[in-house]
């Protein structure tokens, strides 16, 4: 998946340079390129590449729960003595 996702957004990087460049001769045929890489990269890589990131983590490490705040409060305070 890690190899996937490097080359596809290589794919885009170029896509996005091959819409400028295209837009220099054409602009409506550059911008459209350019649309579409923008489209392609926020709707089909970002989501991809963000349960990449997430899968098998635990959520609840990153919620403020009554457990994690009192860890909070516990480093404060250690740190607050030193």
């Amino acid at each position: 998946m890690k190899i996937f996702l490097r080359i596809f957004f290589i794919v885009l990087l170029f896509n996005l340079v091959v819409g400028y460049i295209v837009k220099s001769k054409d602009v409506i045929i550059g911008n459209k390129w350019i649309g579409v890489t923008v489209f392609i990269s926020f709707f089909i890589f970002m989501p991809i590449f963000l349960y990449h990131g997430w899968k098998d983590k635990k959520l609840d490490n990153y919620s403020l729960s009554k457990e994690n705040l009192q860890k909070m409060r516990e480093t404060i305070e250690k740190n607050n003595f030193k």
